[in-house]
């Protein structure tokens, strides 16, 4: 039994939260690695791709070594087609081309973790579920501290906007790709497993895309070389293989709304990491900015403890 398919009791959950957080870091700092990618000139189409592709690929060697049933069931073989739809072909695709247009990693980690007040906003409109008005709040004070550090930029890119919009979009693909894999985790698959079809099924989808653009003006020497295919791996090994396996232990054993508060900690890994690696350096109020977002969203996953009922004594 590995690691991250451990049953969780009360006493290792602790463990749990500690791998989850492992996973924020990762994705924080792909938000770097892409970057990096986009700097370079290497097409969006021929990355995410070869991420993906390799990331599935790794994952069927490795549950094959660990003897693995990775059998689909008939009935769940749409929900698989559904989530790689949402992860990664929508997703990808937008949170890169959003980097490349907001021009910024980090603006873009913090749109990105608006997502757990879209799952809030799902819930009420719907399915219908009831919200305390804390949970209200939090959505005005995080929306709050998105403003502040918008505002504060010095410069943006001249389509910052489109990015904004598109970030946005991969924002609502993740909530389907939320619903989806908790879903596929009721039916008793693993998470290697579910994110394994999760990225074999998605490269199926991003070939044509991979063919017609991301090969485009395909130079050898420079597409293969290790300036080019180190962040790649990093992206493909640590921030999908590693990371989107946490990611699904996290959400079978919190569930979609509890899980994704801690989305909410992705834009401070990629403002830590960005200033450590001599990039973006944020202001103090773009800071606290940050702080205020993060704090608005922990509020909107925040339940009210429910006031005791105490019988009355009859009088006699």
């Amino acid at each position: 039994m590995s690691i991250i398919d451990t049953h969780y009791s009360k006493g290792n959950i602790v463990s749990l939260y500690l791998l989850s957080f492992l996973a924020i870091i990762l994705w924080g700092l792909s938000y770097i690695w892409s970057n990096r990618l986009l700097h370079l000139r290497i097409p969006v189409e021929y990355f995410v791709f070869v991420r993906v592709f390799v990331a599935g690929l790794l994952l069927y060697c490795l549950n094959k070594i660990m003897g693995k049933n990775i059998r689909i069931k008939k009935k769940d073989l749409p929900m698989f087609l559904l989530l790689a739809m949402f992860e990664p072909l929508i997703y990808f695709i937008c949170e890169t081309y959003g980097i490349r247009l907001t021009e910024s990693p980090t603006y873009s980690a913090l749109i990105i973790a608006s997502t757990p007040i879209v799952s809030v906003a799902a819930g009420m409109f719907i399915f219908k579920e009831k919200f305390s008005i804390i949970n209200m709040l939090g959505i005005v004070i995080c929306l709050s501290g998105l403003v502040m550090v918008t505002l504060c930029a010095e410069s943006i890119g001249n389509l910052f906007l489109w990015g904004v919009l598109l970030l946005l979009i991969a924002v609502f693909s993740e909530v389907g790709h939320a619903s989806c894999t908790k879903a596929l985790t009721s039916s008793d698959y693993e998470p290697q497993v579910i994110v394994m079809y999760q990225f074999l099924i998605g490269s199926v989808y991003l070939f044509p895309l991979f063919m017609i653009k991301g090969m485009k003006n395909f130079d050898f020497g420079y597409y293969m070389s290790w300036q080019v295919w180190s962040p790649i791996i990093c992206l493909a090994i640590l921030c999908s293989g590693i990371a989107f396996s946490l990611w699904v232990n996290t959400i079978k054993h919190l569930g979609v709304a509890k899980s994704s508060i801690f989305l909410s900690l992705i834009p401070l890994v990629t403002a830590i990491a960005d200033g450590l690696l001599g990039g973006q350096v944020l202001r103090p109020m773009q800071w606290l900015g940050i702080c205020i977002a993060s704090f608005g969203v922990i509020m909107t996953q925040t339940e009210l403890p429910r006031p005791r009922f105490i019988p009355k004594r009859s009088r006699i």
